[in-house]
């Protein structure tokens, strides 16, 4: 998630869906709805979502 001017940006690395919102809940809830959007039309990614083990995030700075 990152901020553009007054919108917070989220991408779902996986599946590269994204979206928007003003707060960063409202980001979030967008992106649920459009991963939900997203499988409803690529069933078969949904298995492939569920076998991700997650073991992190974090930010690089570039200098």
């Amino acid at each position: 998630m990152w901020k553009e001017e007054d919108l917070y940006v989220i991408k779902e690395v996986l599946t590269g869906v994204a979206t928007q919102g003003k707060t960063i809940e409202e980001a979030i809830s967008n992106l649920k709805e459009a991963l939900e959007l997203y499988l409803e039309e690529m069933p078969e990614v949904r298995q492939d979502l569920k076998n991700v083990k997650n073991v992190g995030a974090f930010s690089v700075e570039i200098a």
